[in-house]
């Protein structure tokens, strides 16, 4: 491990410490101004966040999307400021007002960062240990990306080389994704990832011995990652030329992902308030505000002053950008000159657009066949893995039972790795059993852009999954989970593992879409819905698959708006409506000829996407689900909770309100009372309730 590199190439001059102390005092004012926040972070920090954005990063101000920059992530979202005070110096479009508007409605910048909201933020942080397993997800899709553009190119030669660099906090590496993700970055061997770790041993509750107490860089070093450590300068502020080559030294190591432990003393220079636990989420008062004003040589009675020349020194980064940005654009054209085919590729990549003709890969299964949706979406995967390089994926150490390996030859593993299928730019990831850190690196990935990611796992686990299913839902990010064994059909493994109120938990989180088709061509008909929706109307998707054989039907289009009928009634307009997803369908269809057996003209509509078909328009909406019909039953081997709006209160829901059990799915579905007749039970309750 190094410990404090002394020789560095840095320029730091008296207005760059001015622009540092700067920063330190917006964050003050900032707080101070609102009334609430967390001031004491974004002060320590304002010297490595200013060299990263001064001195180190590949940006471009006036282009904060540019292809070939480098990323920043503030993985402890709580220190917003850190990252909001650098985007207005650097000139990325936040101005004063914005600052002072901190934290209130409407504005710019929120108490956490949030991606697509304010420009120059990568993503969106908050929950803690998110940041730096989205970094990692980065750090992967810049490896799979320079694997499908510029694959031969020597270390550091290609336009799409770049660095992911991650300021990470105490509470990050103590919640538990961080070490799932660090573990597979350390793994992966991802020498473009360089994180900066704020050693501050403060949290809420105090000193972070109240809690921690483990070497966090020989956790590193064990997970194969390089680790430095810097010390402060006797000041007690950050030694920048220490920090700045160490940080040098960081990116220059490419065989392994990086971190640096930096001790730092939190709300630095505040006479009173620094090491304390009451800066890192409290304004400091206007005594302790103006008082460290002074000892940083600032006029107490000012707020949210910046000196011209601090601003004008400091947005001088913009044209710096520009040129950065040009240089890049000559290096890519030089790359286009000898790469005709792949920049072809890489245009319509970027463009967000499918190869003409992509649709007619995709499978369509015959009627009358028993399939398991899970088999027919590894199918539908490899299908569309033949015309979209651009595709990769895998599972948390499921492949083989969620069906999700496109190219069993083709895995995505660093050099090095003793696997015979090893290869740096492979098409299939092996997430490990962490699938906490898997949903979290698929953000990343679609964070990154230029791939279309998925990951799978049994729909049970997807609780393990959750905060980043939501995060990606909050930035509509265009993942897919291949969520198998999604019901109590999975049979013998018992309730351990069978998902019974996932699925309607799931169907809680705004902005997710969960799909659960009924037979193979649902299937189909979802995954090419999911392809086309990656650019032109992007959220994350769960497919819901079924271990099980289920039958396959007629394939319909209709599908693809989330409800549509699969079998009209005969003999008249229908009496009853009966809705069915995934599994369940078939129970509807059989109990539906039972009731038309009866003289009880039925309808069965196949619900996919409760989610898809309420986006649909009213006019669908109603001749699918009529108004009319007041006699309607639901079933889904799960809780009923989804359910309600859709029966209405002459409805009825067969559903699963308990915990299953360990038997064959068939014995299973038969006890819990899962079956056709069981159904068509409550369509003659529903019809009674209804008056008809």
């Amino acid at each position: 491990m190094s410990t404090k590199p002394t020789t560095t190439d840095l320029e730091w001059t008296d207005l760059d410490q001015r622009a540092v102390d700067t920063a330190r005092v917006l964050a003050m004012d900032s707080v101070q101004k609102v009334g609430n926040g967390h001031p004491g972070t974004a002060m320590s920090l304002a010297p490595a966040a200013y060299l990263l954005f001064q001195k180190l990063m590949r940006h471009d101000p006036s282009d904060a999307g540019w292809a070939g920059r480098d990323r920043f992530v503030l993985s402890p979202g709580h220190t917003s400021l850190t990252l909001y005070v650098q985007l207005y110096l650097a000139g990325f479009g936040l101005e004063l007002d914005d600052l002072r508007s901190f934290r209130t409605w409407g504005s710019k910048t929120p108490g956490h960062p949030e991606f697509g909201h304010t420009t120059g933020v990568e993503t969106t942080t908050g929950p803690l240990g998110q940041g730096i397993a989205n970094a990692v997800g980065m750090a992967m899709a810049a490896r799979y990306e320079r694997g499908l553009f510029d694959p031969e190119a020597p270390e550091g030669a290609s336009p799409f080389d770049h660095t992911i660099w991650a300021i990470v906090s105490d509470g990050d590496l103590e919640e538990g994704i961080s070490a799932e993700a660090s573990s597979l970055a350390g793994h992966q061997k991802l020498g473009n990832i360089v994180a900066l770790y704020d050693d501050n041993h403060i949290s809420i509750e105090g000193d972070t011995a109240t809690a921690l107490s483990e070497d966090v860089l020989k956790r590193y070093e064990a997970y194969g990652w390089h680790v430095q450590r810097i010390e402060q300068a006797e000041s007690g502020d950050f030694d920048v030329h220490a920090l700045y080559a160490a940080l040098k030294a960081a990116q220059a190591e490419t065989e392994r992902p990086s971190i640096i432990a930096a001790r730092t003393i939190i709300a630095w220079p505040a006479p009173n308030a620094q090491n304390t636990e009451a800066s890192h989420g409290s304004a400091l008062g206007a005594d302790e505000v103006a008082a460290t004003k002074r000892v940083l040589g600032f006029d107490p009675e000012q707020h949210f002053a910046v000196d011209t020349d601090v601003i004008n020194h400091t947005r001088a980064l913009v044209e710096r950008g520009r040129e950065a940005h040009a240089a890049w654009d000559k290096k890519l054209q030089e790359w286009r000159n000898t790469n005709s085919e792949r920049a072809a590729l890489f245009d319509r990549i970027t463009a967000g657009e499918l190869p003409e003709g992509w649709e007619s890969a995709l499978p369509v299964f015959e009627p009358g066949k028993d399939v398991a949706t899970r088999k027919a979406s590894g199918q539908v995967l490899k299908a569309l893995g033949g015309v979209l390089p651009e595709l990769w994926g895998g599972s948390a150490d499921l492949a083989g039972s969620n069906n999700t390996t496109i190219d069993a030859s083709s895995s995505f593993l660093p050099k090095g790795n003793p696997l015979p299928e090893a290869d740096p730019y492979g098409r299939t990831i092996h997430f490990g059993i962490r699938e906490h850190a898997m949903g979290s690196t698929m953000n990343g990935i679609a964070l990154h852009g230029n791939t279309r990611v998925y990951g799978g796992t049994f729909l049970v686990f997807s609780d393990y999954m959750r905060p980043a299913v939501r995060l990606a839902a909050l930035m509509k990010l265009p993942v897919t989970y291949v969520w198998t064994h999604d019901s109590i059909g999975l049979g013998e493994d018992g309730p351990t593992h069978q998902p019974v109120e996932h699925l309607s938990a799931l169907r809680a989180i705004p902005g997710l879409n969960v799909v659960r088709p009924a037979d193979a061509n649902e299937t189909a008909i979802a995954w090419r819905e999911i392809t086309r929706r990656h650019t032109a109307n992007p959220a994350p998707h769960g497919l819901a698959l079924t271990r099980q054989n289920v039958p396959t039907y007629e394939a319909d289009d209709n599908a693809a708006k989330g409800g549509y009928v699969l079998f009209e009634a005969e003999g008249g307009e229908p009496r009853v409506i009966l809705i069915g997803t995934g599994s369940e369908v078939q129970l509807a269809v059989e109990a539906r000829e039972q009731l038309q057996a009866a003289g009880i003209p039925t309808r069965v509509v196949s619900m996919p996407s409760v989610e898809w078909f309420e986006e649909q328009d009213k006019g669908y909406r109603e001749t699918v689900l009529p108004p009319s019909v007041k006699a309607r039953v639901a079933v889904e081997a799960g809780i009923g909770l989804t359910w309600y709006r859709f029966v209405g209160e002459a409805g009825r829901i067969v559903s699963l309100e308990h915990f299953g059990a360990s038997a064959d799915y068939k014995v299973l579905f038969r006890e819990f009372g899962l079956t056709a007749e069981a159904v068509v039970t409550a369509a003659r309750e529903s019809l009674d309730a209804a008056g008809r």
